[in-house]
This record gives structure tokens, C-alpha cells and sequence, in this order.
């Protein structure tokens, strides 16, 4: 395979920071000299993966995953290495000579995984889609369609959006000569109907595609609209979602995220909305940080996707009824899961955001979606007023109780001060009396929620119960494993170790597998090369656990000088504990095996073996 030259790879390296690559992906939050954030690798709902500006690496302390910014890219886009520096460079705006990229790609060899033959197939049913609608006479009626609902060709292009002909062997034939024909990789991508024979018809005929990318811009499914009226179409769904598959889960997807991603991090906002058309529409009037479910209420995983990108999210429903409960229900779950701060844009008129660019406007509605924003207190209290007779003294009653309770939710002191005012002003009450009620429903819900917190305790420590014992056998962190971790920490930070290391006498043996080939690895780089960095050893090493490792080594806090006698005292913690820790395991497997023999002179002989040990080690 052809290699990036290494002075490229350098250059690149030292003309990059990391914190302003991964902030593109994550929302840090500085603390000390550090950043943190929740992790992307893992299900992680409190800040653990930390990014040093100073070491220009990242670790999370949760799953261990580790690296610098080419590994990052690597692993949060699925990208090669070749492609990763490609990308950083692109991405920190360092002018490189792409020849060299494109020439390194080229000669990468295809991936035979049915993940990526996936993904090959949905790669090329797009081109199919897109070229039908775009250049064909099959695909007129509906791209006509598009033109006439306001989508620009631009848009058409941009999001990629396609036509299935009526013919359902069609895009069958087109894979075929396209040499994708497993039958059995073409059955799980959920492209074609599911039948009882050997043939394949596609799933989507006479429909208007919309492809759904995942996070890294690669297309994982399709949703196709149907836009015919036919003598049928009150049996036909007006939108059609791909079936779950190995690649595409509709509760951890977000239409358009790959795109908006971006812009969601620039603008620290990003603005929901309930359909593919009105992201488009908001799209094409400049607002690029829109995104849509999957035509489903959103999911506990979405939203965690969006905390990656963002604490504040404007909720841009359509304007009716239905728009204003489905508004309502992503209010709840969101405030009551995370901690993001909500507006809502209520669209007036029964308008939904596509229709209110149409009728008035792509400026009109950009001014609307920056200015005319409800607070989330302020949807609410319009939600709770519908058909509430307010005249009626009961119905009136129960209409300030339920606003009452929902600013109980509000921490802001002021915000508060602010809606019993107009709840005062509007009913002729006493603000004493507003604020006497609202204590008591303050004090419920803190009540409420110690409650759900100590119940959540319980639950959690009757799941932990039955792998308690686990825990037990999990080895502690030893002074010979910290004495390794130590050393090796200056190895990769400080020359003069050698020196010390070559100077020894001992025999340099880590007691950790992954120690061991750290420190070989390392030697056999440091000795082959004229200018070494720690970023620099990590693109070196062969995988991603070593990297991992190797960046929670360098990631311990270790004054910058090396006190003196400072690496001899951790050689002699290695070569003059190991052995006896390595005794003390093979004692204890032999009392093991003693136990299950019955061998009770072996046990008692064995124990006092081990006791001798443990006191000996001690004493090092």
C-alpha cells in the first residue's frame, strides 16, 4: 500500500490542535487544564473522556479508550489511517498535496466484511435513486414534484434525493451489473420485499427517496414518500422507513446529523424538527444546524447523540394540534432526561416549517425562528390553555395549579419572578400567595425526586448483588503495576531514562503483558528515529489497545523533572518484586487446586507459604 511520506504526516501532526478537532464532534467543557465531555464511545451519562490541549491526546477514564487526533478520527468516523490525516488536514486547514491522499487511497484494499458489502449496496442504490430521478424520463413526475413543493435542484443534489421506478426489478439488474450480487448480503439490507421466493423486488417502487445517513455521512437506509394519488392510496403509507438492519437502528438516527454537525457546533444550538422536507426547506433558507427523528418521538439515544454536540435544542414542531402534543412530549422526556435548556418556535397559523417558508417566506422565517421563540415555561402555559374555559372559576383554579407546577421545574429565580407576575397581573392575584403555592410544589418534587433517587439506588444495588463476587477477584493496583505505569510514563517523555536503563544491570521485565510490549515497541522506535513525540508513537503502535493504553499512561500527572535516584527506585520495584509476585500467583493457584482435592496439609503448608509472601513483599 502506498504511505503517506512521514515529514507530511508530521507537519500535519504539529500544525493541529486537537481540542479544536474534537470540538467539532463533542461539546468540551474546560476544567483545569483539561477538557471534558461525555464519551462517544460508550453509553456514558457522566463527563469522563478528557482531551489534554498541553499532550494533545484524549482519554476516557470510563472504557479506557485513548489516543491522539488521527485515532480519533479514526474511530469516530470508521476511517482508515491514510483517510484520518487526510481528514485532519482537512479539517484544521492545512493545504497538503492531495495527490499523495488520493494515490494511498486507491491502492487500499476492499473490505469483504458484510458490514461493508452493506454499505457498498446502499452506496450504489443511491447513485441508482439519483440518477433515475435526476436524468431519466421515469423520474420526471416526481422530480417536477420536488421543483413544484419549492425544493431547489441544489437541495435535490445535495441531500443526494432519488425516484424507484415502477419497475421493481430494476435496481435488482443494476446491482447485478455492478457485481453486488450476494444474495444473501442483498436479503439483509432491507432493500427488497420480503418474500417467500428466491427473487428480489424492490421494497420502494414508484416513491421519492430520501437517503438516511449515519453520523459519518455514509448512507445506512432510505425513506421513501409516496407522492401518487392512486385509486389505492388511502391503503398506502405516505412515508416508508427501511426495515432495522445491521447497519440502521431508527432510534439512534438523526436525519440530516451528519450534515448539521457542524453548524450545530458553531451556533451551540440545534433546532428538531418533526419532517425530512421542513430540514430541507430550513436547509435552503440558511438554517444548517436542522435535524428530523426518524418519524418517530424521540429516543432516549438520539438524545444523547445531540448532548455530544449541544445543550440547547429549539423545538420546531408543526404549528396544529398534533404538532403542539408531540412538542410537548419531546419537552418532557428531554427536560426530565439531560440537562439541555429548551426553546420552542410555535409556527402560528396551523403552519408547519416547510409551509411557512412556502407561504411567507425564507427570510420571514429565519426571522421568526431567531426572534420568535417561546421560552419553554411560555409553550407550556399556551399548551395548558387550550380549551380551558378560563371563565369557569374550577377550570381557572386548575390552570394556574398546573403552570404552578410547572415553574416549580424552574431553577432560574428569575424566570420564575417573571411568569407570577404575569399570572398576578392576569388573574388579579397575590404574589405572596402564588409564591406560597409554588413553595409547596417545589418541595413535592425535591421530595418526588429523592424518592426516585434512593429507589434507583436500591435497584441498582440488587443488580449489582449477584456479581459482587467479582469484584473481589478483580487484582488492585499494585506498586509494582504503578511502577511500571510511572516508568514507562517517563520513557515516553523524557530521554535521559535511557541512560539510567542502559546503565542497569537488572533485567527489565514488566509484569503486565501490555507493559511488556509497550517497552519493546517503544525501544525498537525510539532507536529508529531521529525525532521522536508522543503523538508520534502512537500513530507507531500496531492497534488500538495499545494506544489506548499507552495514552492512560501518558496521561498520569508526573511533575515535569525527574527527582534523582527517582527511575532506579522504579527498577527495583520491578526486578526485585516481580518474582515474588509471580510466586504469590502460582501459591494461590496451588491452594485452589488443593481446595478442590480435599488436600488439607497441602492448604495449611500452602498458607503459610503465602502468608511468608505477602509479609515479604511488604516489606520491599
Amino acid at each position: 500500500m502506498s504511505r503517506i511520506p512521514e515529514e507530511t504526516i508530521h507537519a500535519i501532526r504539529e500544525q493541529t490542535d486537537i481540542v479544536q478537532i474534537i470540538s467539532q464532534y463533542l461539546q468540551l467543557r474546560k476544567s483545569g487544564q483539561n477538557y471534558f465531555a461525555s464519551c462517544p464511545f460508550h453509553d456514558d451519562k457522566t463527563p469522563s473522556f478528557s482531551v489534554s490541549e498541553k499532550k494533545q491526546i484524549y482519554h476516557c477514564f470510563s472504557c479506557g479508550r485513548g489516543g491522539n487526533v488521527f485515532s480519533f478520527l479514526q474511530e469516530i468516523d470508521g476511517l482508515t489511517f491514510v483517510e484520518a490525516v487526510g481528514k485532519t488536514a482537512e479539517m484544521a486547514d492545512i493545504k497538503v498535496d492531495q495527490a499523495v491522499f488520493d494515490q494511498a487511497r486507491q491502492s487500499r484494499p476492499k473490505a469483504d466484511s458484510t458490514h461493508a458489502k452493506l454499505l457498498s449496496v446502499y452506496e450504489k442504490a443511491e447513485h441508482f435513486y439519483h440518477h433515475i430521478l435526476m436524468n431519466t424520463q421515469a423520474g420526471e413526475e416526481a422530480y417536477q414534484y420536488l421543483i413544484d413543493r419549492g425544493m431547489s435542484k441544489e437541495s435535490i443534489e445535495t441531500f443526494k434525493i432519488g425516484f424507484s421506478p415502477p419497475q421493481r426489478q430494476a435496481l435488482k439488474l443494476y446491482l447485478d451489473n455492478e457485481d453486488l450480487n450476494d444474495s444473501a448480503v442483498l436479503k439483509k439490507s432491507g432493500l427488497f420485499s420480503d418474500r417467500d421466493d428466491d427473487t428480489f423486488v424492490d421494497r420502494f417502487s414508484n416513491r421519492i427517496l430520501f437517503p438516511i445517513k449515519d453520523k459519518r455521512g455514509q448512507t445506512v437506509a432510505f425513506s421513501g414518500r409516496a407522492f401518487l394519488e392512486t385509486e389505492n392510496s388511502h391503503r398506502t403509507a405516505k412515508y416508508m422507513n427501511s426495515p432495522e438492519t445491521e447497519l440502521f437502528n431508527k432510534r439512534r438516527i438523526l436525519f440530516n446529523y451528519d450534515k448539521a454537525r457542524p453548524a450545530i457546533r458553531r451556533e451551540g444550538e440545534v433546532v428538531l424538527f418533526e419532517g425530512f422536507m421542513d430540514v430541507i426547506s430550513a436547509w435552503e433558507a440558511g438554517v444548517k444546524n436542522g435535524i428530523a427523528t426518524m418519524g418517530t418521538s424521540l429516543t432516549e439515544e438520539q438524545v444523547r447523540v445531540l448532548d455530544k454536540a449541544t445543550d440547547h435544542i429549539v423545538l420546531a414542531y408543526d404549528g396544529d394540534s398534533a404538532g403542539m402534543e408531540a412538542t410537548k412530549r419531546a419537552a418532557d422526556f428531554v427536560s426530565k432526561e439531560t440537562h439541555f435548556s429548551i426553546e420552542v418556535a410555535s409556527f402560528p397559523e396551523n403552519l408547519d416549517p416547510d409551509d411557512f417558508i412556502q407561504t411567507r417566506g425564507q427570510e420571514a422565517f429565519k426571522e421568526f425562528l431567531s426572534h420568535g421563540r417561546d421560552t419553554l415555561v411560555s409553550f407550556l402555559m399556551k399548551y395548558h390553555r387550550r380549551d380551558v374555559n378560563l371563565k369557569n372559576e374550577s377550570e381557572r383554579l386548575k390552570y394556574i395549579e398546573v403552570v404552578l407546577k410547572e415553574l416549580a421545574r424552574v431553577t432560574s429565580a428569575v424566570e420564575r419572578e417573571l411568569y407570577l407576575n404575569q399570572l398576578k397581573d392576569e388573574f388579579d392575584l397575590s404574589l405572596d400567595a402564588l409564591k406560597e403555592q409554588l413553595q409547596m410544589f417545589v418541595v413535592e418534587q425535591q421530595n418526588a425526586r429523592r424518592k426516585e433517587k434512593r429507589q434507583d439506588k436500591q435497584n441498582q444495588q440488587q443488580e449489582a448483588e449477584p456479581t459482587v463476587v467479582f469484584h473481589h477477584n478483580k487484582p488492585a493496583v499494585t506498586s509494582l503495576i504503578r511502577a511500571e505505569k510511572a516508568l514507562l510514563h517517563r520513557l515516553f517523555t523524557q530521554d535521559e531514562v535511557w541512560s539510567v536503563l542502559s546503565a542497569s544491570e537488572k533485567d527489565l521485565i514488566f509484569s503486565e503483558q501490555d507493559h511488556q510490549l509497550l517497552y519493546l515497541i517503544y525501544d525498537e522506535y525510539y532507536h529508529s528515529r531521529e525525532e521522536r513525540s508522543l503523538q508520534d508513537f502512537l500513530d507507531y503502535l500496531p492497534d488500538e489497545k495499545l494506544k489506548s493504553k499507552a495514552s492512560e499512561i501518558a496521561w498520569i500527572s508526573m511533575s515535569d523533572d525527574i527527582a534523582p535516584g527517582e527511575i532506579e527506585d522504579y527498577l527495583n520495584v520491578i526486578c526485585d518484586r516481580q518474582p515474588l509476585e509471580n510466586q504469590l500467583k502460582q501459591k494461590q493457584m496451588e491452594l485452589k487446586d488443593a481446595q478442590r482435592s480435599g488436600d488439607k496439609s497441602r492448604q495449611q503448608s500452602l498458607s503459610i507459604e503465602i502468608i511468608n509472601l505477602i509479609k515479604k513483599m511488604k516489606s520491599k
